[in-house]
């Protein structure tokens, strides 16, 4: 280990396992070069199901892959010491892949390799062991025999004694199976060869439909990489929505999802734009209306408009193709956590926390016989497939200064029998200081004229400089202020 890390940096696990950071690193560019690898492979990967597999896989000899359930990770081998590192920076040795790897790369008179690959927690019955195993394992094992579970199957080869055979994937896998042929705890990953999609059916049917694999991942020195997996159904409250613009507006854009915390507050998860009929659109977009709500929080859509939010109740069943918990570089996802004000009817933002993307989300149907509750609007939902730290947490635990209002003014003007309404609100957030999704200042227009076809429209300025908010109410006073409009007490 010492030629890769430094011993007195890691922390001993439990005996001969031992994890640190990247300050444990003897190079500090080995980590630039795993995280160089991730994201070139999220690049090059596609992510489909199987029936858009069917449809948009091209014609190529493939290596098809089973996909592991687990942590990516780079194997580090020099003259017989072996690390993994992962692109968060964790490095990890010990465990008796590690020793495995190194006793096998050295009898094949191997001086120096890096190596791509998963590592994931091997069953005791068989059965598939999800990520979130590997994880809990990889960072805290109780006990030496929950380190001999952690294994690692090699994907592909970065550099093998200064040969890079990534690009040459048939090659590379091939190499991998000699040299890890009588390996137990690291091996190659299981992978036939085939020329079209029948095969990679084939292997779906197998791996997937009857032993419960991830998926599979079939890869083509010509075509690229597929990822092939199976579609997680989940049930999600919607918190705000999107309209559609020119030639769609009257039509929803898109709505914003979230999950229910075990203490109720809202978490944001992401957003579903796909999935809708035309039908679909017009209608829901008429009932979202109905239940607008003020929010101090603002999310805007692929097309950079804001979310409307509105008060909680309705849920919707989507499918995505993947949860994903990190970043490339191995950090947390983090979303912003909403408390809801059922009296002032408004939403208030608390801080962000670790939680998911999801991705390739599509609509299914609204869920009437659910409510947006912790009970079915669940966590479990996503942490029963990856893991996500701090989910323990509460939004009290994490509560932020509450905002104060510094003006506040409503007028009000009638045309054609209709009374239309204009609210200004500036306030200091008090939040500046402890959390970098808050401004110092903002302020709000409200702008309500029942006689036009969008009868309800919004803007928010935010900055950090008072003098500037300032001005912003000045000019929004002297605009939207004018004659014929009373300013009420």
């Amino acid at each position: 280990m010492k030629r890769l890390a430094d011993p007195k940096k890691l922390k001993e696990k439990v005996a001969g396992y031992a994890t640190g950071n990247a300050d444990a690193l003897k190079d500090p560019a080995l980590l630039q070069a795993v995280r160089l690898r991730r994201r070139q492979l999220g690049r090059m990967m596609a992510a489909f199901d199987l029936d858009t597999a069917a449809k948009r896989l091209p014609p190529a000899e493939y290596a098809i892959s089973r996909k592991y359930d687990g942590e990516f990770a780079v194997l580090y081998y020099d003259g017989g010491d072996v690390i993994t590192l992962n692109p968060g920076g964790a490095v990890r040795a010990g465990a008796m892949f590690h020793e495995e790897a190194a006793t096998l790369l050295k009898k094949a008179k191997i001086k120096k390799a890096m190596l791509g690959g998963e590592v994931y927690a091997r069953r005791e019955d068989g059965a598939r062991a999800w990520v979130h195993d590997a994880t809990r394992l990889n960072r805290a094992p109780k006990t030496r025999e929950d380190v001999e579970r952690l294994c690692f199957a090699v994907f592909n080869i970065y550099d093998l004694d200064g040969e890079d055979l990534s690009m040459r994937y048939f090659e590379a896998i091939a190499k991998a199976q000699a040299l890890f042929k009588s390996g137990n705890r690291v091996h190659a990953v299981e992978t036939v060869t085939g020329e079209d999609f029948k095969a990679v059916r084939k292997q779906y049917a197998k791996w997937v439909e009857k032993e419960g694999a991830e998926g599979v991942v079939a890869r083509s020195d010509a075509a690229g990489v597929f990822k092939i997996k199976p579609r997680h159904t989940l049930d999600l409250a919607v918190i705000g929505y999107s309209e559609g613009v020119d030639d769609r507006a009257g039509m929803l854009h898109s709505m914003l999802l979230g999950i229910v915390r075990t203490d109720g507050a809202f978490q944001i998860i992401g957003r579903v734009g796909g999935g809708f009929s035309d039908e679909d659109r017009t209608k829901l977009l008429k009932t979202l209306r109905k239940r607008d709500a003020e929010s101090d929080f603002v999310e805007v859509n692929s097309d950079r408009v804001a979310y409307r939010m509105i008060q909680p109740g309705i849920v919707v069943e989507i499918s995505c193709l993947d949860i994903i918990a990190q970043t490339s570089h191995g950090g947390t996802i983090d979303r912003m956590v909403l408390e809801w004000d059922a009296k002032k009817k408004t939403w208030q933002g608390v801080r962000r926390l670790p939680l998911a993307s999801i991705i390739s989300p599509q609509f299914l149907r609204l869920r009437d016989d659910k409510s947006a509750t912790a009970e079915d609007v669940k966590l479990s939902q996503l942490t029963d497939i990856t893991h996500i730290p701090e989910t323990d947490r509460t939004a009290e635990d994490v509560k932020l200064p509450s905002s104060t209002v510094l003006r506040r003014a409503v007028a009000t003007k009638e045309m054609k029998g209709a009374m239309m309404v204009r609210k200004i609100i500036m306030w200091k957030t008090n939040k500046e200081e402890v959390s970098r999704d808050h401004p110092a200042f903002a302020i709000h227009l409200t702008d309500y004229s029942p006689n036009r076809k969008d009868p309800l429209q919004h803007d928010i300025r935010v900055s950090s400089s008072l003098k500037q908010i300032e001005g912003f109410w000045e000019m929004w006073e002297k605009a939207k202020f004018k004659k014929g409009w009373v300013v009420q007490e």
